[in-house]
């Protein structure tokens, strides 16, 4: 009796063909707002934990100068004290629980080779650095101690600086010039691509502290220190460690504010990708606003069907068809129309959130949860907005029904 129902259903949407195709119109539109919104947000969160990874897992960031406002992560203090050696000393020898600690000073320079010439970041630091950064070497090697100490005009060079200089080859064993200071290369850096703030990580210098300070920046500052967490301990259970021991060092007391500031790049992670879930959410409810107009319609349309249809109805109703008969046809019939919708809807919202992967370097991240509750949610308008003109068809009286022309 149902697949009776339902091939009854199918010939008479086949029979208006127009009307039934302007009828899902609301119901294709809804499902593929949701699903082309859903998908584009689940990609855009996907990027942004992929982005906050490529600084480096289970990292914290100390930096001088305190947060703007109450324990806001905002900007620094105009006037601070910078990070120096000795708080670098004080971590490295008392810090438990880290994997990597390394230090870091960056300058935008010229970097030249040949005629050919570049502005890059220049980072002075140490062989810790790759380790922190969970940066790897697509060829050479790191600094060695020696070299670390010494300040030695070695350099490791990252994608763009080498596609820059080089093209396709091999760039060890050259030397560039990095500012007025000639640098050897060493290695080549694993490609990490653009930040989500369209910062390319690419385009970078990396050389010895001991050389970078006194020829680039000009002083014996730090401007940060990488702190990796090991795999036992979470950057929470770290994060007042580094506190206790730059407190220690820097001669703060526990009654006056830090002159520094720890961020914890999981936590910022973390609260991004949850800002950009909340988006999603509330884009893909503005969207599905649509869907009740969808439901609207067939509401609409099927109220039109069972009156153009009463004659039928009645001739049904005599020769011993019950009102459930009439009610679960025309049940069928919508939840029918609004599945055919739903299905179509969720192919070109597929579809259009593909495009829009494509176009804006997201990945594309489907969720089969987001898809099979689009199919189930556009049925359910089906039965929802289609039970009441069923009803009416159903309580027709039989003879009223034959009279109508």
């Amino acid at each position: 009796m149902i697949w009776e129902t339902v091939r009854l259903s199918l010939i008479s949407i086949r029979r208006n063909v127009l009307r039934s195709f302007l009828t899902l119109l609301g119901i294709v539109i809804g499902v593929a707002a949701v699903i082309a919104m859903l998908t584009i947000g689940s990609g855009t969160t996907e990027k942004v934990k992929a982005d906050i990874s490529k600084l480096g897992s289970n990292l914290l960031v100390v930096r001088s100068g305190r947060p703007a406002g109450p324990g806001g992560p905002g900007g620094l203090d105009q006037v601070t004290r910078p990070l120096a050696a000795k708080d670098l000393e004080a971590l490295v020898a008392h810090l438990s629980g880290a994997r990597a600690i390394a230090p870091a000073s960056q300058k935008q320079v010229r970097v030249i080779f040949g005629t050919e010439s570049l502005t890059s970041g220049v980072t002075g630091t140490d062989s810790a650095y790759l380790d922190a950064r969970d940066w790897k070497l697509v060829s050479g090697r790191p600094f060695s101690d020696s070299e670390t100490r010494a300040g030695a005009g070695v350099c490791l060079i990252g994608e763009t600086v080498r596609q820059q200089f080089f093209g396709a080859g091999d760039p060890e064993g050259e030397t560039i010039r990095v500012n007025r200071t000639s640098c050897r290369i060493i290695g080549l850096l694993e490609p990490k691509g653009y930040t989500g703030f369209g910062q390319d990580q690419d385009s970078v210098v990396l050389m010895p502290l001991a050389a970078y300070q006194p020829r680039i920046a000009g002083n014996r500052d730090i401007d940060s220190i990488y702190i990796a967490a090991d795999d036992r301990t979470p950057t929470t259970e770290l994060q007042p460690r580094v506190e206790d021991i730059l407190r220690d060092t820097r001669r703060i007391t526990p009654d006056r504010d830090p002159d520094f500031s720890i961020r914890d790049m999981t936590q910022i992670a973390d609260a991004m990708a949850s800002a950009t879930t909340t988006m999603t959410g509330m884009l893909g409810a503005v969207a599905g606003v649509s869907l009740l107009v969808g439901g609207i319609g067939i509401m609409n349309i099927m109220l039109v069907s069972i009156t153009e249809r009463t004659r039928e109805i009645g001739i049904r109703l005599a020769i011993g068809a019950h009102e459930k008969h009439i009610l679960i046809q025309f049940l069928v019939e919508a939840t029918v129309l609004s599945l055919l919708g739903g299905i179509v809807g969720i192919l070109l919202g597929l579809a259009l959130a593909g495009l829009a992967s494509a176009t804006l370097t997201i990945p594309f991240a489907p969720s089969p949860a987001v898809i099979l509750l689009a199919v189930g949610f556009s049925a359910l308008i089906g039965m929802v907005f289609g039970f009441f003109p069923a009803l009416r068809g159903a309580r027709l009286d039989p003879i009223d029904a034959l009279r109508h022309e």
